[in-house]
């Protein structure tokens, strides 16, 4: 190769190697603080009602000031956690969410004394109540339905390209989606619902489709040069991954205010298709750039 065209090579070209620090940098932090988590909490995540439970109160009150009763109650109601709900398209309260450990009548009864009236169920709140049992063993299930996931994902990867490493590639982008979205929430503090679960499930199928698009079209594909395939993908899984982004985003606001159940799973896969888009197009581009330049060298020593 000439100087002149040497000198033509990209960016990217004579960088994709060293952008991989990115990832491993964002993997190893993830892992560092799951594992504090888990070391300060017992488990990988923080966990709402419905995963560990308790009872749920949702009262019909706009005028109930949140950070007041959290500072009144935070002693006699165990584990309190509390939500405003807001009117569609305003910012008018018209409803709040108590949870806590406590069973029903107990924590009824504090805040009926706090109150000052009583909480009729139908009339000025709802009150649901999840046993510990049932809800540890809805947690358990849920993640065994992720690793089924996974694991099957894996498999059809793995029939698609019949070739290890760009196989292995696609199935680790879709575990760093999965465990860099998982830091994230940590560090935000949510407390994960089963719909959060579901999130996450819901995460793999958005996490792999531009991996598959990307190998696809890098190592199924031979017209153009391997930069122009690469290109190519770009463009077609940028539109596809930011016009789920605008979705998400548009669903979040709406949803925000009051639905707390779609407000966190709209949050988790906005989280998560951020992270897609470094994992798809650093981490998956580089690694699989490395394999087929390292296959191109290969034949050529063999040619020689």
């Amino acid at each position: 190769m000439e100087e002149g065209e040497t000198s033509k090579k990209n960016w990217h070209d004579k960088h994709y190697k060293l952008l991989l620090l990115i990832p491993l940098i964002l993997i190893v932090g993830s892992f560092i603080y799951i594992g504090l988590t888990y070391v300060n909490t017992g488990d990988f995540i923080y966990k709402d009602i419905s995963l560990t439970g308790g009872t749920s109160i949702t009262i019909y009150d706009g005028n109930i000031s949140l950070s007041d009763l959290e500072s009144d109650l935070s002693s006699s109601l165990e584990k309190l956690s509390t939500k405003s709900l807001y009117e569609f398209g305003t910012n008018n309260q018209v409803a709040v969410v108590v949870e806590t450990t406590l069973n029903p009548e107990e924590a009824k009864s504090i805040l009926e004394n706090y109150l000052g009236y009583e909480l009729i169920e139908g009339e000025n709140s709802d009150i649901t109540f999840t046993g510990s049992v049932l809800s540890e063993s809805f947690y358990s299930q849920l993640l065994i339905a992720i690793l089924i996931a996974f694991f099957f994902m894996a498999v059809v990867v793995f029939i698609i390209f019949r070739s290890f490493v760009p196989s292995a590639v696609v199935i680790f982008s879709a575990f760093a989606d999965i465990l860099m979205t998982l830091a994230v929430v940590d560090v935000l503090g949510i407390k994960m619902s089963t719909a959060g679960i579901v999130a996450f499930l819901m995460l793999i199928g958005y996490s792999v489709d531009t991996d598959i698009l990307l190998t696809t079209r890098i190592l199924k594909r031979h017209e153009g040069s391997l930069n122009e395939r690469t290109f190519g993908a770009f463009k077609t899984g940028m539109t596809m991954t930011l016009t789920s982004l605008f979705a998400v985003i548009v669903a979040l606001v709406i949803v925000q205010s009051f639905s707390v159940v779609l407000a966190q799973i709209f949050t988790i896969l906005l989280i998560g298709l951020v992270f897609d888009m470094v994992n798809t197009w650093v981490t998956n581009v580089s690694i699989l750039k490395w394999y087929v330049k390292k296959k191109e060298e290969i034949k050529d020593e063999i040619r020689v």
